[in-house]
């Protein structure tokens, strides 16, 4: 991995003379890529010399600010306070800590569903989201090695007859889903029998679709469905799980630079339980620590 820095496109300036320039120029511009490839290493070992902020600013974040963003409306990655706005969850948390051993500020904002933090990470108004893994949302970000699996399962009646996964994909089945959601990505690729309704307006207009007998089943993240229930008696969720959503973070496509450096920290972040005490001290429920990913598959 090569770090290249200003100080080094300035010293290349000068090197087209003669060949003593040359020289010099090519030894300054091996001792300045040796050099920022040793304050990363420093970084992601949590050290935050004074020295290395304004590469780090000038060559991984423009703005000199580590901006992130994530989904306004899923707990699974974070929450806002209404009362404080205070941004609480993995997401900030983790935002936070890469920020720290960066050297410098951190923003975290919500942004309004998938395509908020997508657009926000493409546009440059971001320089990392926080973004479930699907296949045709990598055709426009680069993702990270997963850091948390967060599970999907499906809500229903209390007085409905399903009782596991295996009884929804039935023929005469209609099912809900959150449109856009990993989970309705998921449901509509694989779906065989069931049909598949998707909603844009939340899950408190997925209740009302249960109710009205619109749907039979709503599939989303348990944490949501959890906190549906919990408000509203008379609901149930399966014991089992439909599919298991890769909780990753999203660079600029081709940004490769700081990819690396997302995935070195994640990796750190997952062995000393980083990872797993932001679940804990947001309370998630179905959220798991992603395992480690081999190195040949990131």
């Amino acid at each position: 991995m090569i770090w290249k820095t200003r100080e080094t496109e300035r010293e290349g300036d000068n090197v087209e003379v003669d060949g003593f320039h040359s020289l010099i120029g090519g030894r300054m511009r091996r001792f300045m890529t040796v050099a920022a490839t040793m304050v990363v290493a420093g970084v992601l070992l949590g050290a935050t010399p004074d020295f290395h902020r304004g590469l780090l600013a000038d060559d991984l974040l423009p703005a000199g600010t580590l901006r992130a963003t994530f989904i306004a409306t899923n707990p699974v990655q974070a929450t806002v306070d209404p009362a404080t706005g205070d941004v609480r969850g993995p997401a900030n948390d983790l935002a936070r800590e890469l920020g720290r051993r960066l050297g410098v500020p951190v923003k975290v904002t919500p942004a309004m569903g998938v395509n908020g933090v997508l657009n926000s990470v493409k546009n440059g108004d971001a320089d990392i989201g926080f973004l479930a893994y699907d296949p045709g949302r990598a055709v426009e970000v680069d993702f990270s090695q997963p850091y948390a699996i967060g599970q999907n399962t499906f809500i229903v009646l209390a007085t409905s007859p399903l009782k596991t996964v295996a009884d929804v994909d039935r023929p005469g089945m209609v099912l809900g889903a959150t449109q856009g959601d990993a989970g309705e990505l998921f449901l509509t690729r694989t779906l065989k029998n069931a049909e598949l309704k998707r909603n844009r307006d939340g899950v408190d207009h997925a209740l009302e679709m249960l109710r009205s007998g619109d749907i039979q089943a709503y599939g989303t993240n348990r944490q949501r469905l959890d906190e549906l229930a919990k408000r509203n008696p008379g609901l149930r969720l399966l014991p089992d799980n439909f599919y298991g959503v890769e909780q990753s973070v999203i660079v600029k496509k081709g940004n490769q630079a700081l990819l690396d450096v997302v995935d070195r920290f994640l990796d750190e972040a997952r062995s000393s339980r980083f990872v797993a005490s932001a679940i804990e001290r947001a309370g998630l429920v179905g959220v798991d620590v992603a395992p480690p990913r081999p190195q040949q598959a990131r």
